[in-house]
């Protein structure tokens, strides 16, 4: 049976907002909400109650992602361009946020001053064919790859239009690749790193999940079957597991990409199994348990049960001695 350890509440979350990042580290729970309230509650031991640290970001937030290492986290939202802080600063220091950005170009330009505990901001793209503001509007964002730089990180960004961008904060404020049109309805939903060289999971808001080429930004192969928005997806190597708003929970196969950019995908990834439930799942993990170890377990386990249940070898030649001896005896009938 599961029971809760600890439980806790964020007054700060109004009516109508919703958490937009959860992360779980050795010592505590990092939160993030819509509106910008973010907060690190450390668990303590022996039942104490736990203890947190409170912080002030943007509002109208749409994804917020701890780093592997929990020294930096990363941001997006309506309005909101990608963002890139401190994890430490941002808690020691007293933030108070900018409104989102107005039409006034003066206004604009005072923003782009970074807060205290911000590390870096993303640029808007530059005015499109007829001269207009683009708007900014990021839904899924992710980490890269793991970097011993606080400063320098790899993120992928997805957006309300469907493109995905990815960014180098020591490169440019801009992103260096701009890959259009990948998610086909809604926007982009959900944006995770396979553990496959160059691999990445894109979703949108209708029925698409996909692997792309981080190389090119193409699309190596997609999903069939799925009648729902996939909302999170958890790549385990040669597995992944997805939750998607049709309430089911599905098992994919997965493949690495091609040796050579632009060369042809061999093989391409299916659904292998799904699992219907009562509720609409919203975000699935994985343990970090091997799907390889954990059936060496089950074998091994079940080896042990077989084992358990067999009868000691003295006992049953025994009996079965006495048995035909019986048998010889018996007179045949005529």
């Amino acid at each position: 049976e599961i029971s809760p350890v600890h439980e806790w509440s964020e007054p700060r979350l109004k009516e109508g907002q919703r958490y937009v990042g959860l992360a779980a580290t050795d010592g505590g729970v990092y939160s993030c909400t819509s509106n910008g309230a973010l907060r690190y509650t450390k668990l303590n031991s022996d039942g104490e109650e736990p203890t947190s640290s409170l912080a002030t970001l943007p509002m109208r937030l749409c994804e917020w992602r701890l780093s592997s290492d929990a020294r930096t986290f990363a941001y997006g939202g309506d309005e909101v361009e990608l963002s890139l802080w401190d994890t430490e600063k941002a808690f020691s220091t007293k933030i108070t946020p900018p409104e989102p950005a107005p039409a006034d170009s003066k206004k604009r330009k005072r923003s782009d001053q970074l807060l205290p505990g911000e590390l870096w901001r993303a640029k808007n793209l530059p005015n499109d064919h007829l001269s207009l503001r683009q708007p900014v509007h990021n839904t899924a964002l992710t980490y890269l790859q793991p970097s011993t730089s606080v400063a320098h990180q790899h993120l992928l960004v997805g957006t309300a239009n469907g493109s995905v961008r990815r960014y180098d904060t020591r490169a440019a404020r801009r992103p260096v690749a701009d890959w259009k049109g990948v998610g086909k309805t809604g926007g982009i939903s959900t944006v995770e790193k396979g553990l496959h060289e160059h691999e990445v999971f894109v979703a949108d808001r209708g029925s698409t999940l996909a692997a792309l080429d981080l190389r090119n930004g193409r699309t190596i192969y997609s999903y069939k079957g799925l009648a729902g928005a996939v909302t999170s997806v958890a790549p385990t190597g040669s597995l992944m597991a997805s939750a998607a708003q049709d309430r089911f929970v599905r098992l994919h196969s997965t493949f690495a990409p091609p040796a050579e950019s632009g060369q042809q995908q061999e093989h391409k990834g299916e659904v292998l199994d799904k699992l219907y439930v009562k509720v609409t799942p919203t975000v699935i993990v994985w343990d970090g348990v091997s799907p390889n170890a954990l059936g060496s377990f089950e074998e091994a386990e079940g080896e042990d049960e077989v084992w358990d249940q067999m009868q000691a070898v003295e006992s049953d030649s025994e009996d079965e001695g006495k048995s035909s001896r019986r048998k010889e005896k018996k007179p045949r009938s005529t």
